[in-house]
């Protein structure tokens, strides 16, 4: 695990995420702020945002961070294997990731949380980091938690 000089508050960002929610649940805008909430609330990421399901394959949405690949097939890198799965992927050393995309060259560690509606995959939670080992079980835990938060809350359409 890297060194963080302060743990995430996953309650108080899950209260930060359903306030912003509440604000304004349309996906666009929220996931915009939301993506700004976690770049400001966590430390040592290079990458934070979503990409959402549209015809069949991840496209970018809402994000923090440089300039991210568009288009993620099902089941290719960290993303894609997360929609496939339909499971959380913590990848403590991107590099040691078989089909890792390196849309970040600085990215060294990742954490991806698939996103439900009706049923069905609609995005997913995407964040990277520059230092290896950064998330760990506690960051899948409370990143789930902003998930649901998410999920129960936000409006798409």
């Amino acid at each position: 695990m890297a060194e963080l000089t302060q743990r995430t508050d996953y309650d108080l960002l899950a209260l930060q995420a359903k306030g912003m929610l509440e604000e304004e649940p349309w996906y666009t805008a929220a996931m915009s702020n939301l993506s700004a909430l976690l770049m400001d609330t966590m430390e040592k990421l290079n990458w934070a945002g979503f990409y959402i399901m549209r015809d069949g394959r991840l496209v970018v949405g809402p994000f923090q961070g440089k300039p991210a690949c568009i288009h993620i097939a099902v089941g290719k890198g960290v993303c894609g294997t997360a929609v496939a799965e339909d499971k959380l992927q913590l990848v403590p050393d991107v590099h040691q990731f078989p089909g890792h995309i390196a849309c970040d060259s600085a990215s060294e560690s990742e954490i991806v949380v698939p996103i439900h509606h009706n049923g069905e995959i609609v995005a997913v939670l995407d964040i990277d980091s520059p230092i290896k080992e950064r998330f760990d079980e506690t960051d899948a835990e409370g990143l789930q938690k902003f998930v649901q938060i998410i999920e129960e809350n936000i409006s798409w359409e």
